[in-house]
Formats: C-alpha cells, structure tokens, sequence
C-alpha cells in the first residue's frame, strides 16, 4: 500500500476560527473537508512543508508552529501519516489559489462539514481542548 507523509495545519485566527479547505481532487474523496497541507518532498522537514503548502495553496505565509499530533490511518488505497501541527502565528489572507474552498469556522461547526475519515482524530483532539 501507499505510505504518504502529510504535513497538516490547524490554523487559528486571531477570532479563534480554523481555517479548513475542501477537496478538488476528483477522487473518492472529492468534496471532503480537511485541514490544509500537503505531501513532504524528499528532503523536506515537517515545518518547511506546511510553510511550501500554505504558501502555494493558501497565499498564508506560516511565522512559526508546534506539533499538535501524528495521525496515521489507512485509506483504501493509501497510507496517511499525518504530521498535525497547532498554527497561531502567520501573515497574509488565506485565498484559494488552487481552486479549493477554503473557510474560517468555529470548534463547534467543524462536526458539521464532512471530513475525510483520516482527519477524525484531529477534530476529536481540538474538541477536547
């Protein structure tokens, strides 16, 4: 099975939303709600993937994170492993810049859009804090 390294962000803003982005991708997990990030490259620590991700993604410029927690959890047809880091510290206006719906929420209304399964025990965590 596929074994995908993801550097994952949970991003408050100064109103304590969370930044969360739907799924292009025409997978069986299109449409899906997740916390942005994105696959490490050879090479590439946890912290320089969430600052390449964002920026190309989102056009947020990450000034600093901390490891929240390590997610893994088998999908069909891959393997995730997720690198979840806590994001408190950024500049810039989070915008799409690949197609992807990206929205501020509450704690509270994160349990109703629907996550990819993987993402579960992140939304799990952030309730209990």
């Amino acid at each position: 099975m596929k074994r995908i390294e993801v550097a994952v962000g949970v991003v408050y803003n100064q109103q304590g939303l969370v930044l969360v982005g739907q799924r292009t991708v025409k997978d069986m997990y299109f449409q899906k709600w997740e916390f942005p990030g994105g696959k490490l490259e050879v090479g590439e620590t946890v912290e320089q993937a969430l600052a390449r991700e964002f920026l190309e993604e989102t056009s947020i410029r990450i000034l600093s994170s901390r490891p929240l927690m390590l997610v893994e959890h088998d999908y069909p047809d891959r393997h995730v492993r997720l690198h979840v880091h806590t994001v408190k510290h950024f500049a810039g206006d989070a915008e799409s810049k690949e197609g992807q719906a990206l929205k501020w929420v509450s704690l509270e209304e994160l349990n109703e859009l629907d996550f990819l399964q993987g993402n579960q025990v992140i939304l799990a965590k952030l309730q209990e804090a």
